[in-house]
């Protein structure tokens, strides 16, 4: 008999978690960090769900003579943009998995 009642609270917990986590999906479409680059003269945005969503160029950064220093710029921009964006996810979905006592399952997200 107890074996059913905690096989029943399991899945009652199991189910909160997977609600929990579409919540924290749909929440993170909505969160946004920035990656900067060259002092902040480049600057790209992205979303909680690690895509691109803005890319700011500051104009006197354009010089038609060193395109290169330009896309080094962006590069370099967009993946901080993107890392701070898989770290925020990360921490979202650790405070899911930390809330169920699944040590295991933090270490995923």
């Amino acid at each position: 008999m107890a074996y059913n009642n905690n096989m029943g609270k399991m899945m009652k917990q199991i189910q909160k978690m997977q609600a929990d986590i579409m919540r924290v999906q749909e929440d993170l479409k909505s969160k946004t960090v920035e990656g900067t680059a060259g002092g902040g003269v480049v600057k790209v945005t992205a979303n909680g769900h690690q895509e691109v969503i803005a890319i700011e160029i500051s104009p006197e950064t354009v010089d038609p003579d060193d395109v290169e220093m330009l896309q080094d710029l962006v590069l370099v921009a967009v993946k901080e943009a993107l890392r701070k964006a898989q770290e925020l996810a990360a921490s979202e979905m650790g405070k899911v998995a930390g809330g169920m006592g699944l040590p295991g399952l933090q270490s995923m997200f």
